[in-house]
């Protein structure tokens, strides 16, 4: 098994840049061969940059009151486990070979997003952040659910529900001019009918942006 590119303590090694692994993702026409090339990427990672991920995730949320940034923490750590966890097994018992199914038309695209995303900053941060694409880049386009997990907690009690067969997100197309990373991607429907986003009472259109993008940058696991 050719793998697309491999770290050691942080540094990308060998001929291929995440950039170079995005292009190949982008490539990929059927969801088996897809899961098989982010499986190949994502266990060269070990449980310890998941844990590191945890604990950057956890210093962003840190302004929030005790008990949604418990919530948060523990959704997050149940979706970066499982996830990688089951693409692991997967890979394990060949099942990737099985899904015959195409990619959705908005990977390339997504891929192209995400080899943007991880070209700037430090090598270690964009590491870290390319596996968390990764990971949300597996649920969205080789197992076809949410980028975001369902139960994500959301402020005012909306979350991600699965309901009657279908994905539901409180904020999937509640966005506006805010760019939210996963959503333009997510496979999950915009929950009818919720009052949640609801802009400040005759506030300015800044005021009322900044309200949406407190939302985003807080409540958002988007890297």
């Amino acid at each position: 098994m050719v793998k697309l590119l491999t770290f050691d303590k942080g540094k990308v090694t060998g001929t291929h840049s995440i950039a170079d692994a995005c292009r190949r993702l982008s490539s990929l026409l059927m969801r088996g061969d897809l899961g098989l090339a982010i499986a190949d990427i994502v266990l060269t990672y070990s449980p310890n940059d998941l844990k590191q991920m945890k604990v950057n995730f956890s210093g962003k949320i840190d302004s929030l009151s005790p008990d949604y940034k418990k919530e948060l923490e523990e959704t997050i750590a149940v979706f970066l486990d499982g996830t990688y966890q089951n693409i692991r097994l997967m890979n394990q018992q060949g099942s990737f070979a099985t899904i015959q199914e195409p990619v959705s038309d908005q990977a390339k695209e997504y891929w192209m997003m995400v080899a943007d995303r991880c070209s700037t900053g430090d090598i270690p941060g964009n590491r870290l952040r390319f596996l968390k694409f990764l990971l949300s880049g597996f649920c969205m386009f080789v197992q076809e659910i949410p980028g975001h997990p369902v139960g994500m907690p959301f402020p005012g009690g909306d979350k991600v529900d699965f309901i009657d067969g279908k994905y539901y997100c409180p904020v999937r197309t509640k966005s506006h001019d805010v760019d939210a990373a996963l959503c333009p991607f997510c496979p999950a429907e915009q929950t009818p009918d919720i009052g949640y986003l609801k802009p400040p009472i005759k506030g300015s259109k800044h005021r009322k942006q900044e309200y949406i993008k407190n939302i985003y940058d807080y409540h958002h696991f988007n890297g």
